[in-house]
C-alpha cells in the first residue's frame, strides 16, 4: 500500500472518530463535524493533546473536511437481480453488496471498515467522562476490576463492587426502596453517553409519578450485569434495573440494554432476569424505552417476580 493511501486511511478513520465524538476529548462532539485530523510531515514534537501516527508524525486538527465513503448503495457490478439487492441494502445495515476489486474488497468499503472498527474499539476501551456522571447526577462507583485489561480478562471481577465503593453505596444510598437504578459502562461507554441523558429522566419521573420510590441512581465503572445483584442485596431493593452498554459491532457502538431483577439473592440465575435490549436511536429510542420500562416495573412490583416467573404470571 502506498504512503498516500495509508495517509488517506488514517485521515478518514480519524475523521469518522471525530464525527462520533471519540478519541479526541479536547474537541466537542457537536462541533467535530467541521473538522478533520491530518498528518503533519516533519513535525518532531506534537501539540499538547494531539495523537501520534504510526510513523511518529503528529496528527493535528484542520478545518479541511474529508467526506466518508458512502457504501449504502449496492456496488456489485452486473448483479443478476439489482432490484432485490437494492431492497436488501435498504433493510439492513449489514455490509452486503459491497462488490470487490479483483480478490479484495473495494477501497471505500475498506476505509469504512477501518473507521467503524476503530469506533467499536473506542466504545470498549474509553471511560465514561467524569463530567458526564456529574451532569447526570450519577453516584460514581467502581467494580473490583480496577482497569480495562482486568475487566476484559477477568469478567467475574466486574460483578462485585470494590470494598470502598460498597461503603460509599451504603453511606450515600437509601435502603429498602422499591427501585434502584444502576448504570454500568459494560462493553460500551459510547452507549451510556448517548442514551442515559434521554432515558434516565423518563425512567425516574415516570416511576415517581406512579408513586414508586426510587433510590439515588449510581454508575459502576467496569461493571458487568451481575453487579446489580450485589447492589440490590446491599440496599435490600425490591427491583434493580441496570442500564448497561452492549458489545459494539460495526453497525453501531451505541446500543444499550436494560436488565431487571426482583429481590436478587446469591442464588439468582440468568433466567430470573427480564431484559430489554437494542436501546439506541436505530433500535428502540431511549425515550420510548424509558416509558416501556416504567410500565414493566409496575408489572414486576405487582407480580413480585422477573424473568421466567414474570412471563408465566402474565400468561
Amino acid at each position: 500500500m502506498s504512503n498516500d493511501m495509508e495517509k488517506l486511511i488514517i485521515e478518514t478513520v480519524l475523521q469518522e472518530l471525530q464525527k462520533q465524538g471519540h478519541g479526541m476529548p479536547q474537541t466537542k462532539p457537536e462541533t467535530a463535524d467541521a473538522t478533520v485530523l491530518h498528518s503533519v510531515q516533519g513535525t518532531s514534537k506534537a501539540p499538547i493533546g494531539a495523537p501520534i501516527g504510526e510513523s511518529g508524525e503528529a496528527l493535528v486538527i484542520s478545518d479541511e473536511a474529508i467526506d466518508m465513503p458512502d457504501i449504502s448503495k449496492p456496488q456489485v457490478e452486473n448483479a443478476n437481480n439489482p432490484e432485490a439487492l437494492a431492497a436488501m441494502k435498504k433493510s439492513t445495515i449489514a455490509r452486503i453488496g459491497l462488490g470487490r476489486s479483483g480478490t479484495r474488497q473495494r477501497t471505500d468499503a475498506f476505509i469504512r471498515f477501518l473507521a467503524d472498527h476503530a469506533i467499536a474499539q473506542d466504545a470498549v476501551f474509553l471511560d465514561v467522562a467524569e463530567d458526564f456522571l456529574r451532569i447526570n447526577q450519577l453516584l460514581p462507583l467502581q467494580s473490583r476490576a480496577q482497569d480495562k485489561e482486568t475487566f476484559l480478562t477477568k469478567p467475574f471481577l466486574g460483578t462485585k463492587l470494590s470494598d470502598e465503593s460498597l461503603n460509599t453505596l451504603l453511606r450515600e444510598c437509601s435502603q429498602n426502596i422499591q427501585v434502584q437504578i444502576v448504570v454500568a459502562d459494560g462493553l460500551s461507554s459510547t452507549a451510556i453517553e448517548r442514551n442515559i441523558p434521554e432515558i434516565l429522566p423518563v425512567l425516574v419521573d415516570g416511576l415517581k409519578a406512579a408513586g414508586i420510590s426510587v433510590g439515588k441512581p449510581v454508575f459502576v465503572k467496569n461493571g458487568r450485569v451481575r453487579v446489580m445483584d450485589h447492589i440490590g442485596m446491599a440496599l435490600k431493593a425490591d427491583v434493580v434495573i441496570e442500564l448497561i452498554g452492549e458489545r459494539p459491532g460495526l453497525g453501531t457502538a451505541s446500543s444499550m440494554s436494560a436488565y431487571l431483577i426482583y429481590r436478587p439473592t446469591e442464588k439468582t440465575v440468568e433466567a430470573d432476569r427480564t431484559m430489554l435490549s437494542n436501546i439506541h436511536k436505530g433500535g428502540t429510542p431511549p425515550v420510548e424505552a424509558g416509558a416501556q420500562l416504567v410500565e414493566l416495573i409496575k408489572q414486576i412490583i405487582k407480580v413480585g417476580a422477573t424473568g421466567v416467573k414474570l412471563n408465566q404470571a402474565l400468561k
